[in-house]
């Protein structure tokens, strides 16, 4: 390029780079459309010819060292349906004018690392890869509807506002990943609504100031790696991998209530899906993780998972459709309430949660205590008292005093299984007798049936006494409750002499009298120390 000419156009420049370059002074857009759909879709297959070429070595002098604006405007590269062709490279630049391209197509990478910019826009772009890591900008990056074919990298971005990239497909790059953004600090909202994603999406150490919502996505993972990889991840209010409303023939968002129905009888609810591995260990999110209606397809053989380990969140909603592979694991996770579906949760060796501290329990629709102490179980394939205890605390604590005895009398049950054969039966006896201590009325009934089968059985027979002048009156009624009660002496036993039978019908008496005593002992200590 050559000296510009009097109105401050260099010379050399294209009929589309003068009209771009005029465009810039005054802060206009510059519109290289044809006005037909067909032929003005960045991501068709209709070429676009020299009247829609802009150099992206003229792009990059405009942005770092272009002409001032014209008396009473403000400079913007505002560009509609230009193809640009080389690399733009504005690596390590501080660009001051606004940048909007819309509907445009990038021949090369974008490189721009460790720039500086008020606000970029990129909006329906056809781009071969975007590199940004480190990139700064004072107001919001906004990427949607763009098409990014070897992927996008924001590695440790500072963006100053917000990240939009709303309907973005992006396919991987060379490492699997379709956008890696680890360590990205994004100071107010991060949405990320309807995007497809055909590598892994890394977030991971990622600090979100307001909101991250993934609302109807498509992630799938790549080369064996995740759909989601962002272990520390800080979202100051709330994570949404739920649903999205969108209008039938469009991929627009309606709405995202989380529960309730549909907007318009024209929109449809589109679920989040995640093919692969999900991963937000040591996660912490101010408000709550939202996974309604989210749907996690997991490959068994290669041992994936939606792992929560030790993520902190005030509300959990697991919500979602049960995953047919694979499994959830909440080991080390602290939640305050759990809002779930019966039917998410996946079965026996899919589910794992130790150490998984929740204090209130929230059931989305009909979620009865069988399938509860299910979902204990599934969680504990070996025995393991704590997922027991720690909903036993719940439910009491919420006032469920008989379903907390259920769960801990659930509890012994699967402990029993554990242990030798003599325990085996001895469980099995507090069990039949007083169900450990935590149903004490059949302690009651069993004395009660025992009193009555002794005083009708002694009602038929007077013994002999041993020493005549000092023997009680005899009463079948109190020497059969005598013998009962291994430590209360009603005054009738031990003074009378029991020959043939009888003496095996007091001593079983007796013996019954020992077993349920003690086993009462036990569970009234139980009482005491849940008390």
């Amino acid at each position: 390029m050559t000296e510009p000419h009097e109105d401050g156009v260099p010379e050399g420049l294209t009929g589309p780079e003068q009209a771009m370059w005029r465009a810039f002074r005054i802060g206009r857009t510059c519109d290289l459309t044809e006005g037909i759909a067909e032929r003005d879709d960045p991501f068709g297959p209709h070429p676009w010819g020299e009247q829609r070429c802009v150099s992206a070595e003229v792009v990059q002098r405009l942005l770092l060292d272009g002409p001032q604006a014209r008396p009473g405007r403000v400079a913007a590269l505002k560009l509609r349906g230009a193809r640009i062709t080389g690399v733009l490279n504005l690596a390590g630049g501080t660009i001051g004018p606004y940048v909007e391209l819309n509907g445009c197509r990038f021949d090369g990478e974008v490189v721009v690392p460790e720039s500086r910019f008020g606000t970029l826009r990129l909006v329906e772009c056809a781009i071969p890869r975007l590199e940004a890591a480190r990139l700064h900008t004072e107001g919001d990056l906004h990427l949607p509807r763009c098409r990014v074919r070897r992927g996008i990298r924001l590695t440790d971005a500072q963006i100053g506002t917000d990240l939009l990239i709303n309907q973005i497909q992006v396919w991987p790059d060379r490492q699997g990943r379709a956008i890696a953004a680890d360590g990205m600090v994004v100071a107010q909202d991060l949405q990320a609504e309807l995007i497809e994603t055909y590598g892994e999406l890394s977030l991971r150490g990622a600090q979100i100031g307001v909101s991250l919502s993934l609302r109807g996505s498509v992630l799938r993972g790549a080369q064996q790696r995740r759909a989601l990889n962002a272990p520390q991840l800080t979202v100051e209010r709330s994570l949404y991998l739920n649903a999205a409303w969108v209008y039938e023939g469009s991929g627009n968002v309606t709405g995202t209530p989380p529960y309730g129905t549909a907007p318009s009888q024209d929109a449809r609810r589109k679920p989040v899906e995640c093919h692969g591995g999900v991963r937000l260990d040591d996660g912490r999110f101010g408000d709550a993780v939202d996974l309604h209606h989210a749907r996690f397809v997991l490959n068994g053989a290669r041992r994936e998972e939606v792992s929560l380990r030790r993520i902190v969140t005030p509300e959990l909603r697991f919500n979602g459709e049960r995953p047919e592979e694979g499994r959830v694991v909440l080991n080390g996770a602290k939640v305050v309430t759990l809002i779930d579906l019966s039917t998410s949760w996946p079965g026996p060796g899919g589910l794992a949660m130790g150490g998984f501290v929740y204090e209130n329990l929230v059931p989305y629709g009909h979620f009865p205590l069988a399938r509860r102490l299910e979902w204990v179980a599934a969680a504990t394939p070996e025995y393991a008292p704590e997922p027991y205890e720690r909903l036993a605390t719940v439910l009491r604590a919420s006032g469920e005093d008989a379903d907390a005895r259920e769960v801990l009398l659930a509890k012994q049950r699967r402990r029993r299984e554990t242990l030798p054969l003599a325990g085996k039966l001895w469980g099995y006896l507090q069990d039949l007798t007083v169900a450990y201590g935590y149903r004490p009325g059949r302690a009651a009934l069993w004395m009660a049936v025992l009193w009555a089968a002794g005083t009708v059985a002694f009602a038929r027979y007077r013994p002999d006494p041993l020493k005549k002048e000092e023997s009680p009156e005899w009463n079948a009624t109190l020497y059969a409750l005598d013998l009962l009660l291994p430590v209360i002496n009603l005054g009738q036993e031990g003074y009378w002499r029991l020959e043939g039978i009888w003496q095996w019908v007091a001593t079983v008496l007796i013996l019954v009298g020992w077993v349920l005593a003690t086993t009462v002992a036990a569970g009234a200590t139980r009482l005491l120390r849940r008390g």
